[in-house]
């Protein structure tokens, strides 16, 4: 895999990644990749980012891209990222005693007085 970083062209030419069995999903993106310009770099991108969450995860981002009809490497690393990142925290729940024990007044006169001290 570290080859892919450099040379990405290796998906192409290189043996370990001609005869590689890869899921359905994945290849079906691949191919496809493959026809568009820098393609090679698109796929290589997805592999590279499927070292981190595992082919599992690429798969059925890949399953979601091809059943949007939308087959890009950034749309795919982007469904990877949503699968992948970790669950929000709870919202925080505001406690029901925690009230005022007044209610702030408008107080017009008491700007004022403030205002007064300003002017000597």
């Amino acid at each position: 895999m570290p080859i892919l970083q450099t040379k990405p062209g290796a998906l192409r030419h290189g043996r370990p990644f001609v005869e590689w069995v890869l899921p359905a999903a994945i290849k079906t993106v691949r191919q496809t990749l493959m026809k568009q310009a820098k393609g090679d770099r698109a796929f290589a991108d997805l592999l590279l980012a499927a070292r981190e969450t595992g082919l599992d995860a690429l798969e059925v981002a890949c399953q979601l891209s091809l059943e949007h009809k939308a087959m890009s490497a950034p749309i795919i690393l982007n469904e990877l990222r949503r699968l992948t990142e970790p669950a929000r925290p709870a919202a925080l729940s505001v406690m029901e005693n925690l009230q005022l024990k007044e209610a702030p007044a408008a107080n017009c006169a008491r700007y004022d007085q403030l205002l007064e001290g300003c002017h000597d």
